[in-house]
């Protein structure tokens, strides 16, 4: 079995894509990149690796699709640290946004569209979409207006912190409208 810290950094670091070191480069000849971002030139891989051990650090293998493939000499496990750093930095300014889901029939009492509003309100103010769907039933099929008149109502009740995103449209036996947050 592997060390404890071993595998915790191996789930760390897993989303970076692996770039082949050392003796993992197979090619006769590498273009090579000094420390400091200089080049070095066209060199024999041993030469590369060579001199990658006289400064303590190792060769990466940075383009492998180049002709010849292009080594840099770095430190890689600082290299794959930084990265980790920038990718969890970029996770952590993400934001997710979640679309919720209120259904509504076409003969909907106003008390009870008022209640729906109160919630979509709510998930509109958390920052997230809102699928308003009206589903028709049976002979209700023939009264699509009526399902366009409760999704107006319901779209002046909301209108204060949502705005429609995608207009009311049919979907099978469901009239559906996406609302988002409105941006001040």
């Amino acid at each position: 079995m592997y060390p404890l810290f071993i595998v915790l950094n191996f789930r760390r670091w897993r989303n970076i894509k692996e770039l082949q070191i050392n003796e993992q480069i197979r090619e006769r000849e590498v273009r090579l990149i000094d420390v400091d971002g200089g080049q070095v030139g066209v060199v024999p891989i041993k030469k590369a690796i060579d001199m990658a051990y006289d400064k303590k650090l190792d060769l990466v293998k940075v383009a492998p699709n180049a002709k010849p493939p292009v080594c840099r000499i770095m430190d890689y496990g600082k290299y794959k640290y930084e990265m980790a750093k920038k990718e969890k930095e970029a996770k952590k300014n993400q934001k997710v946004i979640n679309v919720k889901e209120i259904r509504l029939s076409p003969s909907i009492e106003d008390h009870d569209l008022n209640v729906k509003a109160r919630q979509a309100i709510g998930f509109l103010k958390d920052g997230d979409k809102v699928k308003v769907s009206v589903r028709f039933r049976g002979r209700e099929m023939g009264h699509k207006d009526m399902g366009r008149e409760v999704l107006g109502k319901f779209t002046e009740i909301v209108s204060e912190v949502g705005a429609v995103d995608k207009k009311p449209r049919m979907e099978g036996r469901n009239m559906v409208m996406f609302l988002v947050p409105k941006t001040e």
